[in-house]
């Protein structure tokens, strides 16, 4: 098959080796052990650090590697983590770690009203060696003994030269208020041959990379010719990419969807179901996973394109978060998640059958154009939300601790 070129601000490196990664329990087991092996350098980024069990655990291993020399950086997000206590900040940063708060605002009348451009991404990187990229943030959600509402999810563990490319992004993301739009990839990769899956990491932003991870998206899509298999989160996308998904299913592609069916937010859920008619009366197969809720962000694409990452397909993520995917051409990583989507569709996911879609009111064929003129203009529009110049602040250590 044919794959088109990545985006501008990206470049395509071989020689890598991808792991799926699956829910807490397997992602928080090598993230941890990294940490505890690093050596050199520790760069965190993520949206949610909760003070629960792990939590905790993740701050005792980031204090003892900064105890013993290892340059830490985190940076976490001030909406999805508003509530570190002083104790939780100053423990890391009376360690020498360098905890940065991302656009940290103050609630009025208890709400948070920073709701608008959230640093989404979840992104480690471990002595320039391994990284780690995808949806799960550090909460006990998503561990399965947090119970029914634990989270399904997915990340990915990588070796290689793409790991270069994404420390040298949060590198920059450092340096930009957390935003890292002025980062650009080099031509040349650099790092040991650990594999052969061939990786291009690219990250969204609200400057120069505004469409980048659904360009990725969309380019895969009209370049498909057996099978899409697409499992989100949040689905309610522009009309591009709608249109593409149904012009896959009308030229014969195999097109799947896995939405929630228990969700966290029934808004998710509804906006969901309210593109269902569109998408089945061009033959789009959807499933919804009802065991818990769902939290993914993957795809799988004629068995050797893949997704794994933090961007759910909805405004929120394609047009106003900052968020990181990493995109794989490989057939044995496709095939293992592949697998494990195929494992989800047969035990916990519920077939939406064609005809139980409502047709709708007599006045939805006049009112679906409007609805989709605005998913295709919503890029340009989500600049008159409310907007301000993000701002990144360093937590510093009491001053009892810098004697």
């Amino acid at each position: 098959m044919r794959w088109s070129r990545a985006s501008a601000a990206t470049s395509w490196r071989s020689g890598n080796r991808v792991r799926l990664l699956e829910n807490g329990e397997g992602y928080f087991a090598r993230v941890f052990e990294a940490i505890d092996n690093a050596r050199k350098e520790i760069l965190l980024e993520t949206f949610i650090l909760f003070e629960d069990k792990v939590g905790q655990d993740l701050q005792r291993r980031l204090v003892a590697a900064a105890e013993r020399g290892v340059n830490v950086q985190m940076l976490v997000d001030g909406y999805g983590s508003p509530d570190l206590s002083p104790e939780f900040q100053e423990g890391l940063s009376r360690a020498g770690a360098k905890l940065r708060m991302f656009d940290q605002q103050p609630t009025v009348l208890g709400v948070r009203l920073n709701v608008f451009r959230r640093l989404h991404r979840k992104l480690v990187v471990i002595d320039d060696a391994i990284a780690f990229v995808g949806g799960i943030n550090y909460s006990a959600d998503h561990l399965a003994d947090f119970g029914p509402t634990a989270k399904q999810d997915y990340a990915v563990e990588i070796e290689g030269p793409a790991v270069a490319d994404i420390a040298g992004f949060m590198r920059a993301a450092i340096s930009t208020r957390g935003t890292g739009d002025r980062w650009q990839a080099p031509a040349n990769a650099s790092g040991d041959s650990a594999g052969g899956a061939e990786v291009v990491f690219v990250a969204r932003d609200n400057t120069r990379n505004t469409r980048s991870i659904e360009r990725e998206y969309r380019q895969a899509l009209r370049a498909a010719q057996r099978e899409v298999v697409i499992a989100n989160a949040y689905f309610f996308p522009g009309y591009g990419l709608l249109r593409d998904l149904r012009d896959a299913a009308r030229r014969g592609v195999k097109v799947h969807l896995i939405f929630q069916g228990e969700p966290d937010t029934q808004l998710a859920l509804i906006a969901a179901r309210s593109l269902y008619r569109y998408l089945v009366d061009a033959g789009v197969c959807i499933h919804e996973y009802c065991a818990r809720p769902f939290h993914g962000k993957v795809a799988v694409i004629d068995g050797e394109w893949s997704t794994v990452g933090s961007s759910n397909l909805d405004p929120l993520s394609l047009s106003l978060n900052f968020e990181a995917n990493v995109f794989v051409r490989d057939r044995e990583f496709a095939g293992h998640l592949r697998a494990r989507l195929d494992e989800l569709l047969e035990k916990d996911c519920q077939p939406v059958d064609p005809a139980s879609v409502p047709r709708g009111r007599f006045w939805q064929p006049f009112t679906r154009p409007l609805l989709f003129h605005v998913l295709r203009r919503f890029p340009a529009w989500v600049g008159w939300l409310p907007a301000h110049t993000p701002h990144t602040s360093l937590v510093r250590p009491p001053p009892e601790a810098a004697r």
